[in-house]
């Protein structure tokens, strides 16, 4: 059985910093300068991700289950 990794990344170009994302799942994302970043590329499945992705009003956080985007949701 293989587990689900999703992939959680944050546009710096696009990212205003807010604190949104590290609010709301502060062990997958973190503030660094002016932005933020994730703690980590890779993550078990965790609806949080797709909340702060929901979340960021500069739609900066992408997350991906393979080639499939999967936050931020329609």
């Amino acid at each position: 059985m293989t587990a689900v990794t999703w992939r959680v990344a944050v546009d710096p170009g696009l990212c205003m910093g807010s604190g949104m994302c590290a609010a709301l799942a502060p062990d997958l994302f973190r503030l660094e300068g002016s932005h933020a970043e994730a703690v980590r590329e890779e993550t078990a499945e965790d609806e949080r991700a797709l909340d702060a992705a929901d979340s960021c009003p500069a739609l900066a956080i992408v997350v991906r289950d393979g080639e499939r985007t999967v936050g931020p949701r329609p």
